[in-house]
């Protein structure tokens, strides 16, 4: 009776104590024709069972308190056997307090990924070392969509997975492929440094207001949760202008604008004219999106 009760506390405790991601991969092959299609379906497994098996945390995670994020790697070239170029779009959200609906928190197309990847190759990860090219770009996002959902939930929470994130940077700083170097425009080098650069604080804070005091609070109170989002992007404006054309607010907004467009079409008309000024401005490549905010 004591095996069994252990038994059945070692699987209650393994469902108590989840990892922190949930992470949907796809690999598609659009422009192949020579590679077997298996090994990309064991890529699929291999990478999925990597990402989502891993303890990234020191933290516990409950079954359902883990990320949700999908992985759509497109395959676009074969560089060698074994060897290949992709294009990958990374998106994660979470979940907003009352409500049945998940807000994007992460969404990013990197179009420099080469991997080596052969059938049954098992992944293996260490902080303090490059074990392969595929490891080292699967953990550098594992610790950006944590750390971005940490700054969700408190003020510059996500620091401490940032600067992992960063760490497998400078491991990679003499890689031969692209991405990770700070000579390169927009990459992985970038992105981690605005999110770990002091003078963009006012980002890490405008994401804590816009989730924890917006959008969380607008099932109890939708006036004061949207005047909430609104002030942020008060801050992002004020970041922007100290900061013109960073990666941090193409960071933000290519995840939110279609929410940004949802959550004022039905504001009072000041807010309307008020948040287009300002959104249009940081996110000039959208503004045709955000006028449809006046039309409804």
């Amino acid at each position: 009776m004591r095996k069994l009760f252990l038994i059945l506390l070692l699987i209650v405790s393994s469902f108590a104590k989840a990892q922190e991601l949930n992470c949907s991969v796809q690999v598609i092959t659009p422009q192949l024709q020579t590679a077997d299609p298996k090994i990309f379906d064991d890529m699929k497994k291999t990478i999925t069972e990597f990402m989502n098996n891993r303890k990234w945390t020191a933290d516990t995670y409950t079954q359902n308190e883990r990320i949700e994020c999908t992985f759509l790697i497109s395959i676009t070239k074969e560089l060698l056997a074994d060897k290949y170029q992709a294009q990958v779009t990374i998106q994660s959200n979470r979940p907003v307090f009352n409500s049945g609906y998940n807000s994007t928190i992460f969404n990013w197309v990197d179009k420099d990924w080469t991997i080596e990847y052969a059938q049954y190759q098992t992944l293996d990860f260490n902080e303090n070392s490059i074990t392969s090219e595929l490891s080292s770009l699967l953990a550098y996002y594992a610790y950006i969509i944590i750390g971005l959902d940490y700054d969700t939930f408190s003020p510059k929470g996500g620091a401490p997975y940032f600067a992992k994130a960063q760490n497998i940077v400078n491991l990679n700083t003499n890689a031969a492929t692209k991405g990770w170097k700070a000579m390169e425009q927009r990459n992985r080098y970038w992105l981690v440094e605005n999110l770990m650069n002091a003078k963009y604080d006012l980002g890490h804070t405008a994401i804590y207001k816009y989730h924890r005091e917006g959008i969380d609070k607008m099932y109890d109170d939708l006036e004061n949760g949207r005047k909430a989002v609104l002030s942020s992007f008060s801050l992002l404006d004020k970041l922007n202008q100290e900061n013109p054309n960073s990666m941090f607010i193409q960071l933000f907004f290519t995840a939110k604008v279609d929410e940004i467009v949802n959550i004022f079409s039905q504001a009072p008309p000041i807010e309307k004219t008020q948040v287009i000024n300002l959104v249009s401005k940081m996110d000039a490549a959208n503004s045709s999106k955000y006028q449809k905010i006046l039309k409804q």
